[in-house]
């Protein structure tokens, strides 16, 4: 097949990565990609969201199968546009709604039982702040609409509570996104990703994995799009691994039927783990970033002949997917992210880093003059695998010492919680 990958993330990256591998993939073409993509494919200076151009490139390159990487082209309807042109690996935009709307979101979540905190929406500012003044205690914000995973925040008091509704609905950090908000209670628990490939009708989960996304280290700081993740996390066991599948991802699936959704693609349910019960935060319709780096270090299937077969309605079943290893992979970032930063700095050591069996995948980067340079808040996605969790996190973090570029920023302790390890033991 030819294969047209849309987006420029890390999370295109590592999918390209994978593509290579697969057995049904011909030629790769990336749009717009990064300085990693232009590597293993060739890049196309195509904005996502330039239905037009892609629909005419896909015709005059003769792509058959086109996998959309971020939200927001799948939000504005690139698989309604393109139905009937190629295979698109994405639902439609009444399926992507999932994600664009938080409110359509948790409606869905209710209307077919499937387990979520208690919400209120508000289109009024003035009526949302007398809400969390009224009602005290510890609340998490969030804009409706799309906001680049940065939408959400995880408050402890009402002072916070108000700063954050003020963020979303007075300074418009997010535009027409926070013109409504939903706030919702506040669980305790860990987060877990848990992520599947659907037709529709069945579905091939990927390896549970653990999203971490506050900026600094002990989870402290705003949200950004994530600073880290690892895979698989042993805190989903096959019992917790059953419980999501008929709790939430078939329950969502039979939902999309009533509904009259025709959802094919990725699924990806946001958890949370509560006192050993899953409880679902969000969900996206599309892969992770940076969940989709470790996954991608650790499949090892056809993963092109599984989408054609998803976005065709007809997956089969499929075994020995996945390696029996562990990956981490840590974001190396611009100093600022995810408040304004710096773009065109060198970037030094990726060779050195890859020596040693880690991959680098980038993101917000761009070749200039031959020259690879940062181009955006989340530059590198350094990924190492190991047969424990503990050396694929040490094998990622020495890899990363060797990268360096002006600002560069990370945090020092993705995988620590589960691994039990206190900053006294660091």
């Amino acid at each position: 097949m030819n294969i047209l990958i849309l987006g420029s993330g890390g999370r295109e990256h590592a999918i390209a990565w994978q593509l290579k591998r697969s057995e049904s993939a011909n030629n790769l073409w990336c749009a717009p990609g990064n300085a990693g993509t232009a590597a293993i494919t060739s890049n196309v200076n195509i904005d996502p969201l330039d239905f037009g151009a892609i629909k005419n490139f896909i015709q005059d390159t003769g792509i058959d199968l086109i996998i959309v990487g971020p939200e927001a082209p799948l939000a504005a309807g690139i698989a309604d546009y393109l139905d009937g042109t190629c295979l698109v690996f994405g639902p439609q935009s009444a399926g992507a709604k999932i994600e664009s709307s938080k409110l359509f979101a948790k409606q869905f979540m209710q209307r077919n039982g499937i387990s979520t905190a208690e919400f209120a929406l508000f289109d009024d500012y003035g009526k949302a702040r007398r809400f969390l003044k009224e009602n005290s205690g510890s609340w998490v914000i969030k804009a409706d609409g799309l906001a680049a995973g940065k939408g959400v925040f995880v408050t402890n008091s009402t002072d916070e509570a108000v700063e954050a509704l003020d963020a979303i609905m007075i300074e418009k950090r997010f535009g027409d996104s926070g013109s409504r908000v939903v706030i919702e209670q506040k669980l305790v628990g860990q987060e877990v990703s848990y992520i599947v490939i659907t037709d529709g009708n069945s579905f091939v989960p990927m390896l549970a994995s653990q999203d971490h996304k506050a900026v600094y280290d002990n989870d402290k700081g705003p949200n950004t799009g994530g600073m880290g993740a690892y895979a698989p996390t042993p805190l989903v066991n096959k019992m917790l691994e059953e419980r999501i599948k008929k709790e939430i991802i078939e329950r969502a699936i039979e939902g999309f039927h009533r509904e009259n959704i025709d959802y094919r693609g990725i699924l990806y349910a946001g958890l949370m783990i509560v006192d050993g019960n899953p409880c679902l935060l969000e969900f996206n319709c599309r892969f992770g970033d940076p969940e989709t780096q470790p996954q991608m270090a650790l499949f090892k299937g056809d993963l092109a002949g599984i989408m054609a077969d998803a976005a065709q309605g007809k997956l089969s079943v499929y075994k020995n997917l996945w390696l029996d290893k562990y990956a981490v992979c840590v974001v190396a970032a611009s100093g600022g992210y995810p408040g304004k930063y710096l773009k065109g700095k060198p970037i030094r050591g990726i060779e050195e880093a890859e020596q040693n069996g880690a991959v680098v995948f980038h993101a917000g980067t761009v070749l200039r003059d031959g020259e690879t340079v940062t181009n955006g808040g989340r530059v590198l996605g350094v990924t190492a695998t190991a047969d424990t969790l503990k050396d694929a996190k040490k094998k990622a973090y020495d890899a990363l010492s060797k990268i360096d570029f002006d600002g560069i920023y990370y945090r020092h302790d993705i995988a620590d919680k589960v691994l039990g390890i206190t900053k006294n033991e660091k």
